[in-house]
């Protein structure tokens, strides 16, 4: 499959999603305030939460498909990581918010309805599920719909603990657990949240990549050629699939401009195939005075 057709084709099945989480969340919010459940209630806010998330992703999946311009020359390639960053946030937020809500009904206990919880969560269930099964295979390598997923499948398994209280509470009456599952939902969601916010910061902040070694690297590199320094080097992602280096290579020789191209492509070989470094910058040095730390601090 072609990467312009594989961004179509998610950008289809997220819109497809967002449908289907408006419709769950109109039918809980209804369902909630008919019902008295707070669980209910939680779990709609955490869908019309992931509605403003999937418009977000799907308005950032549309926009990484634009080409590279003269004022844009990475064009945006970052606006998915941009709109990660945005929905890690803002579940971790809306999940404190609903701790709050919860605690309060928790030391105050309220009536439910609970057979409108049972088919509602039911309901909940399946539209959830079918958009988790309609995104599942377009999360590998794409933060922005791995965060997107995330959201969803969290609701999932949210509908699913809010249908066990329901029959909880149809069988023994027992009207804390409604609030008590809406703590324990929003606990999980702030520990899958915080994963992703850490995960998106890191590209923002161009940090090099946790699976790569710097030493390794550099040890690697030197070792294709005698008496050669990598020095001045920055790793980072700058998005899901690609990685970039930069870096100064002191030589022990006057090399000619075809040997040092011969070099650099054994460079690039090397790098690919060891780190998954697909973007090689490599400035050349003869008897240049400049520090030759690995780290410089521009």
């Amino acid at each position: 499959m072609s990467h312009d057709h594989s961004h179509h084709n998610s950008s289809k099945k997220l819109g497809l999603t967002i449908l289907l989480n408006l419709g769950i969340t109109a039918s809980q919010v209804i369902g909630g305030i008919l019902s008295g459940s707070i669980a209910l209630l939680t779990d709609a806010a955490h869908n019309f939460s992931d509605v403003i998330s999937l418009v977000v992703s799907y308005t950032a999946n549309r926009l990484a498909k634009k080409r590279a311009t003269s004022d844009k020359t990475f064009g945006y390639k970052r606006a998915e990581i941009i709109a990660a960053f945005i929905n890690s946030i803002a579940l971790v937020l809306l999940s404190l918010w609903l701790i709050i809500e919860s605690i309060q009904r928790l030391l105050d206990p309220q009536p439910v309805e609970e057979k409108t919880v049972i088919l509602l969560s039911l309901i909940a269930i399946a539209g959830n599920g079918l958009s988790v099964f309609l995104l599942h295979k377009q999360t590998e390598n794409n933060i922005n719909l791995k965060s997107a997923y995330i959201h969803l499948l969290s609701d999932l398994m949210a509908s699913v603990i809010v249908l066990v209280g329901g029959i909880a509470i149809y069988y023994f009456d027992v009207y804390w657990i409604d609030p008590l599952l809406g703590i324990l939902i929003s606990i999980y969601l702030i520990y899958i949240g915080y994963d992703l916010l850490k995960e998106s910061i890191q590209i923002l902040m161009l940090y090099t990549p946790v699976e790569i070694s710097l030493d390794e690297v550099v040890s690697t590199v030197e070792k294709l050629h005698p008496n050669t320094r990598l020095h001045h080097i920055h790793i980072w992602k700058l998005n899901d699939t690609e990685i970039h280096l930069e870096a100064h290579l002191d030589l022990n020789e006057n090399l000619s401009l075809l040997e040092f191209q011969e070099l650099q492509l054994q460079i690039e070989k090397l790098l690919w195939q060891q780190f998954k470094i697909n973007h090689v910058t490599i400035q050349p040095e003869y008897n240049r005075g400049d520090e030759k730390d690995l780290i410089v601090q521009d």
